[in-house]
């Protein structure tokens, strides 16, 4: 509502800062001297808008007719605004499938499958080298379904694709390998601070640089530790399996929208061309509406999808928020599967493609007599500490097993100290680099020594 003068009936007028340049043109028209130039800097825009005293002001005018800035200075509606319909979520709908026969897939034709099972009908990306089947079956079924692909010029191009997409409210995602993987990451950066959701597929090559197109675990300390610039985290999927290709791929749109946030699954370059049975799940989801997206029609206008903040203390009110939807996270969704473990004193850890060996050497060390056990880590961010930590009452050993150099044990490492665990447990390690992937004979000789060192000892 306008403020009325008391010298007169006139409304006075009011001022906008953010639009006032400082230029002073009002100071100079006013005759009552209401109004002073700046002292103070709005830090939304580095300018010092002027202040306005007006209590001896009689609402003539003479300063909005000077101000340069149609909304810099102006006379306020007397009318009050109209309340916003705030609109309504629509939620997704579980539509059943019929009872199907298992099918025999690539990983990354599982994951594609498992993208449009949870209702995802736009896709963007680039081709590269070893992701580029799943991106292939997406540009086959998409136009079939109503769905769009688009083949954007850049992985760069890409990812802001998939940040205007999820901020219109729908499931959208990406398939990508490393060098892919490092041009998106300004871009899932805005993503997570607009609280955007989408899926990023990311096809693990060996590196640094372009490196090769073999399978390699070189990612991880991106995907957990280098989502790019700022506070960011987002919850990584590590499936080992073409069934958990499409069953993680179909969680993880789940797990986006209900935190407003992107979701990256993890997988190597072995797993994204290895073929395996598949089973469907039950059922398949039709995409809703969340009420907070900018959707384009009159219900959603009032919206704002936005990760810019100039205020200082806007910003870190809005880093708080982020990190309390991160230890949300953290408590909810660590995901582990073990294998053997409840009387193992070695236990190997390992996720990806390597767990599978791990797996095969945990049967062969068991025939030895040896009792190791495979903890699988389903989550690499939140790294699944609680599920662990039962375990190290009885393990006296940790070998982990990785196609990196270290990253999954870094990860390791530093779940432990947060959760002040594991003192007095040996660790040791495993590691293969550049597409080669340790092989179960390796394994097993590692363990093998690791329990020959202790017994020495």
């Amino acid at each position: 509502m306008a403020t009325v003068s008391k010298v007169s009936k006139r409304p006075q007028p009011g001022l906008e800062p953010e639009y006032c340049k400082g230029c002073n043109r009002c100071v100079e028209a006013c005759v009552h001297g209401c109004i002073a130039p700046g002292q103070e800097i709005n830090p939304l825009t580095g300018l010092m808008p002027v202040a306005l005293h007006l209590d001896e002001c009689n609402g003539c005018g003479l300063c909005v007719d000077a101000c340069p800035e149609p909304w810099g200075l102006r006379v306020p509606d007397p009318t009050p605004p109209r309340p916003r319909a705030v609109p309504a979520d629509l939620a997704p709908e579980r539509q059943p499938l019929g009872e199907g026969k298992p099918l025999i897939l690539k990983g990354a034709h599982a994951s594609a499958i498992g993208a449009l099972l949870a209702g995802c009908r736009h896709f963007f990306g680039y081709p590269i080298t070893p992701s580029t089947e799943g991106a292939e079956l997406m540009a086959r079924l998409l136009p079939q379904l109503d769905g769009h692909f688009v083949q954007a010029v850049s992985e760069v191009a890409a990812v802001n694709m998939m940040y205007g997409c999820g901020g219109a409210g729908l499931p959208s995602m990406t398939f990508t390998s490393s060098p892919g993987l490092s041009l998106m990451l300004e871009g899932v950066s805005y993503m997570i601070g607009a609280e955007v959701p989408g899926v990023i597929v990311d096809v693990m090559r060996g590196g640094p640089g372009l490196g090769g197109i073999g399978p390699e675990q070189s990612d991880i300390k991106l995907l957990c530790r280098g989502l790019g610039h700022g506070g960011t985290h987002a919850i990584v999927l590590a499936p080992a399996t073409p069934q958990e290709m499409l069953d993680f791929t179909q969680l993880a749109f789940a797990l986006a929208f209900e935190y407003r946030n992107p979701v990256m699954i993890a997988a190597d370059g072995y797993l994204g061309q290895m073929t395996g049975k598949v089973l469907l799940p039950p059922a398949a989801v039709k995409p809703g509406l969340p009420a907070w997206s900018v959707h384009g029609d009159a219900a959603h206008r009032g919206n704002l999808i936005n990760s810019f903040h100039l205020a200082e203390a806007d910003l870190e009110a809005h880093n708080r928020h982020l990190q309390a939807k991160y230890l949300m996270m953290i408590k909810a969704e660590q995901r582990a599967d073990l294998y053997r473990c409840q009387d193992a004193d070695v236990l190997l850890v390992a996720c990806n493609t390597p767990a599978r060996m791990a797996k095969g050497a945990v049967r062969a060390l068991r025939d030895e007599g040896i009792a190791a056990g495979l903890f699988r880590p389903q989550t690499l961010w939140p790294f699944p500490i609680k599920a662990l930590k039962p375990l190290l009452r009885e393990v006296r050993q940790i070998v982990v097993v990785e196609a990196s150099d270290g990253q999954l044990e870094d990860e390791l490492r530093l779940a432990l100290s947060h959760a002040g665990v594991g003192e007095g447990i040996e660790l040791r390690h495993l590691r293969r680099m550049g597409g080669v992937l340790p092989s179960q004979r390796e394994i097993v000789d590692a363990v093998r020594a690791a329990v020959k060192r202790r017994a020495l000892a």
